[in-house]
């Protein structure tokens, strides 16, 4: 495990663009008190210009309790993790998800078979803003699960290559959560970054924990499809501006043209499950 706790600090520890470390500064600065280290993830670390994307953050608190002023934010975060909001900083636009150092710990682990944490925290991530050296290493810590955790759910097949490992994990992974992704998604994961992946491979593979299970992928996709919808809905509520968000993510990755009209801005709840079937249709729930 040193190995690979190595290599995540290290890649964890590579420069990002200097207003995205601004942007994770300043999400940092809205929890006084509470936030602990700020994860900058997705396609967006790939790109020079990030003008007119969103940007995807992780902000890892202390305490749910002590993050919100209202209770009933706090026990949503809870119950149903992560809480997602949107933020403006400097030009840029993000949206960022709140986590606990206890949930983001456990949600990064091969004993969670909800794979939303250690999907994403399996690809590369940086971290930009830590309040201290303690705040630093429980995330190094905590990401440095989330590689073996996605291949040992995959788990191994004879005679199949470390990257086709990778592309075959992802791929599972995709087909659980309502993502309107497109279907050669998990394979331009691996491909785009394929050398980073290869050295990840040994390391992330020694790490698996003893005992872990692999396999389990129809209860998977039922709970993972069931548990995005309930996200969507609560979204709805606490993400300002949350459906117009939703029909924007679907559009840019399903090529669909999903107009929000005013009822559904009035009734987000309500809008936010119409569209489900709206996905499935287009064919971006796989």
């Amino acid at each position: 495990m040193s190995d690979l706790i190595d290599l995540v600090r290290a890649e964890l520890s590579i420069p990002v663009d200097p207003r995205a470390a601004a942007m994770a500064q300043a999400i940092a600065a809205q929890y006084p008190g509470t936030a602990r280290a700020v994860l900058f993830y997705g396609s967006c670390l790939r790109e020079t210009q990030l003008d007119g994307l969103m940007l995807d953050f992780y902000l890892i608190v202390s305490d749910y309790g002590d993050a919100y002023p209202k209770r009933w934010m706090a026990v949503a975060n809870r119950l149903i993790p992560p809480n997602v909001f949107p933020f403006q900083h400097d030009g840029l636009i993000a949206k960022y998800a709140v986590l606990s150092e206890a949930d983001f710990h456990r949600l990064n682990g091969a004993e969670t078979r909800n794979v939303s944490v250690w999907a994403r925290f399996a690809q590369p991530s940086r971290l930009v803003w830590a309040v201290d050296d303690t705040a630093k290493s429980r995330a190094v810590a905590a990401v440095a699960r989330a590689a073996p955790a996605l291949l040992a759910a995959a788990g191994p097949v004879d005679g199949e290559a470390p990257l086709d490992w990778w592309r075959r994990a992802f791929a599972l992974t995709y087909s659980v959560e309502l993502r309107a992704e497109r279907t050669n998604r998990a394979q331009s994961v691996v491909d785009s970054d394929a050398e980073r992946y290869a050295r990840f491979s040994i390391p992330a593979m020694a790490a698996i924990p003893t005992g872990a299970r692999s396999g389990g992928w129809a209860r998977r996709r039922l709970e993972g499809k069931a548990l995005s919808i309930v996200r969507l809905a609560k979204a709805s509520l606490t993400y300002a501006g949350g459906i117009d968000y939703l029909a924007w993510k679907i559009n840019r990755h399903a090529g669909t043209k999903i107009e929000i009209k005013p009822w559904q801005r009035r009734w987000p709840l309500i809008a936010a499950l119409t569209l489900v079937p709206r996905l499935m249709k287009s064919g971006a729930i796989r």
